[in-house]
């Protein structure tokens, strides 16, 4: 099949290389020349485990191309995928206006039956805005061309992308009807081939699950957050907890991690974006405003715990940080922990010396660029040296087995802030450390 794919994000770029790797030939779009030259060039914006190479792979096959003209690429496709950000806006709702923008020019291009196909995260009833913009065009140009639009919400782990693309536990489609639905179980069929994971749904169903699925996801999250500050408080072990209520099928291991808070582009964004919706509709989101001020508060707890140990003025300190991103096998910041916590430390007078092995980037060019008070070095235990403390804030692998006798002789105090509960008390107590984590008195 011939696929237009217009915005080459991380939805976006990943989409359109796994399609491309099953044979069909697709155009990744977008406005940013530089960003297209990059990729051209084999220069990659986002770090993901596996997606260099078969970027590279398939652009030398020439079934992945990369354009910034979008109408040409529109007009040649049968399917168009709208894969474009959907930043919030301050009343925290999903700002549509370049999702909105590409519906224009689909309209302005289309020269034949297409289904477009929003990519994108968006609220409920955004298939009817751009169904309804892409008829405005036609209607402009004088032209009947019949076209569907679809949601097919992505649910890619950062991290773990490409597999979970290629090997989906769900593809969920949303249709009007049986033409469109069966121009996206052809497209998807390839990835079918061991379990038929297709689930086709109404439209306005689709666009939930996406949002329904990220909020429950987030809520397991804050829900366990919740019960380690309440076992800091009563002298109960939430790692033990963990273990207690894991153990339990009908709950599982998964998302129920205590940690210093939930970042990334998804998880904050949507729960918000959902809550707006609901208050849009005149219904209290008692559940999801709860689950987004439980994570808020989290993120200060780690610089809290610090603050608490070497006092509010913390001039002539200097702390280690251990990773950046908001989560591994990522060089994504957004909504990291690490922001909140390098920023309140910081402010009380603090250095802070940072090392993650692919953020580094992100955090000097973006989103700690006007600190002056952090410094960025190449290696874990670079970082240590003379430090008053050190902070883990990504459970990168690197991370889970260092030398402590090392760390002992780098650092000025064996002291170390877990944010992701990766050790034992007893086992950094046998270390000779000062361990401080989450949930553990």
């Amino acid at each position: 099949m011939k696929i237009s794919v217009i915005g080459t994000g991380y939805v976006g770029l990943v989409s359109g290389v796994c399609f491309a790797q099953m044979g069909n030939s697709v155009t990744c779009v977008d406005i940013d020349e530089k960003k297209i030259e990059e990729l051209k060039q084999g220069i990659i914006p986002i770090y993901e485990p596996g997606l260099e190479d078969m970027t590279l792979e398939n652009y030398k096959n020439k079934t992945l191309s990369f354009t910034i003209d979008s109408k040409e690429a529109i007009k040649n496709s049968i399917i168009s995928f709208i894969a474009v950000g959907t930043p919030m806006g301050e009343d925290g709702s999903a700002d549509l206006k370049y999702v909105l923008a590409v519906a224009k020019t689909i309209g302005e291009s289309m020269q034949d039956y297409m289904v477009v196909v929003d990519k994108s995260t968006v609220p409920v009833g955004t298939a009817d805005k751009v169904k309804a913009t892409i008829q405005a065009e036609l209607d402009k140009r004088g032209v009947d061309i019949d076209f569907d639009v679809v949601s097919n919400p992505e649910f890619l782990k950062e991290g773990a992308a490409i597999q979970d693309f290629l090997h989906p536990d769900r593809v969920v489609i949303g249709a009007e009807n049986e033409k469109a639905m069966n121009v996206m179980r052809e497209l998807y069929a390839p990835f079918m081939k061991h379990h038929d994971r297709f689930i086709g749904m109404d439209i306005k169903s689709a666009e939930m699950t996406k949002y329904a699925a990220n909020s429950m996801l987030a809520t397991k999250i804050s829900f366990m957050n919740e019960m380690s500050q309440i076992c800091e408080r009563v002298g109960a072990d939430i790692n033990k907890v963990r273990n207690g209520i894991g153990s339990d099928s009908r709950i599982g291991y998964s998302f129920i991690y205590p940690g210093c808070g939930y970042g990334g582009s998804c998880f904050p964004k949507d729960v918000q974006a959902l809550a707006k919706t609901a208050k849009d509709f005149g219904y209290n989101p008692r559940i999801l405003d709860a689950v987004e001020a439980v994570n808020y508060d989290q993120k200060y707890l780690i610089s809290n715990k610090v603050i608490t140990k070497f006092g509010e003025n913390l001039d002539g300190k200097t702390f280690a940080v251990w990773g950046l991103s908001f989560k591994p096998e990522t060089d994504d910041m957004r909504e990291a922990s690490s922001i909140t916590i390098i920023n309140e430390l910081t402010k009380r007078g603090a250095k802070v010396v940072a090392y993650d092995p692919k953020a580094r980037n992100e955090a000097e060019t973006h989103y700690l660029k006007n600190n002056a008070n952090v410094s960025y070095v190449d290696s874990k235990y670079e970082a240590l040296k003379d430090a008053d403390a050190v902070i883990l804030v990504t459970e990168w692998q690197e991370f889970r087995s260092p030398d402590f006798d090392e760390m002992k002789k780098l650092l000025k105090n064996a002291i170390f802030f877990d944010g992701r509960n990766q050790f034992s008390k007893e086992k950094m107590d046998s270390y000779g450390f000062e361990y401080f984590q989450i949930g553990v008195k």
